[in-house]
């Protein structure tokens, strides 16, 4: 009898495990090893640290929400990028993470505005679907004189890019589209034809 508990007892453990590692393994980009790894991680740390751990989770989930103003992820009503920079040049991305990227560059000293998503028809994603409506509000109450629009350079984010310009462009204000084309460094015998392609499309005068 105490032989069935001590094994009832293992398999409860290794449930409990098992679960640890599933919730890891939901997060983009995480496979099962790097899953078990994080597990284990957690088993081995000191109480302070997982209790620690737990509550930043649930802090997060409690208190990040989306900015007011450009749709960006913020802990207040608008985020630290909306109230310290200009509004007159405004920068189109898909999700906060391009925001992250974006400003990585150090370039870009204008606002943003976050899609939070693009036009996909197969995802039955539309314009009414993401968050367009705010950015017109913008455009009207606020002396914009450029939208300089960043999807990516796949199917979703031209036609996406295209709906925007074709509300924007109306009003006066210049749109922009991110230049395309061989990175810096790039062989030109590796690269493919539609890269070579974008990139004697937007050549620039030396």
């Amino acid at each position: 009898m105490r032989c069935i508990t001590q094994y009832k007892d293992k398999m409860d453990n290794l449930n409990c495990i098992n679960r640890l590692i599933n919730c890891f393994t939901g997060l983009p980009g995480v496979g099962y090893k790097t899953a078990e790894r994080y597990a284990y991680s957690i088993i081995e740390s000191d109480d302070e640290f997982v209790r620690e751990f737990c509550d930043t989770l649930l802090d997060v989930k409690k208190s990040v929400k989306f900015c007011e103003t450009c749709g960006n992820f913020s802990d207040k009503e608008s985020c630290n990028i909306c109230d310290k920079r200009p509004h007159d040049t405004i920068c189109v991305v898909k999700d906060p993470r391009d925001v992250i990227a974006i400003e990585k560059s150090g370039v870009f000293k204008g606002s943003y505005h976050v899609l939070h998503g693009v036009i996909s028809p197969l995802d039955k994603k539309g314009p009414d679907d993401l968050n367009l409506k705010s950015l017109m509000v913008r455009l009207r109450e606020n002396k914009v004189s450029e939208v300089i629009i960043a999807t990516n350079p796949d199917v979703e984010g031209e036609a996406t890019a295209n709906y925007i310009a074709t509300l924007v462009k109306p009003s006066g204000i210049r749109v922009t589209r991110l230049a395309r084309g061989l990175s810096a460094g790039a062989n030109l015998e590796y690269a493919d034809q539609v890269t070579l392609a974008m990139s004697l499309e937007n050549r620039v005068v030396i």
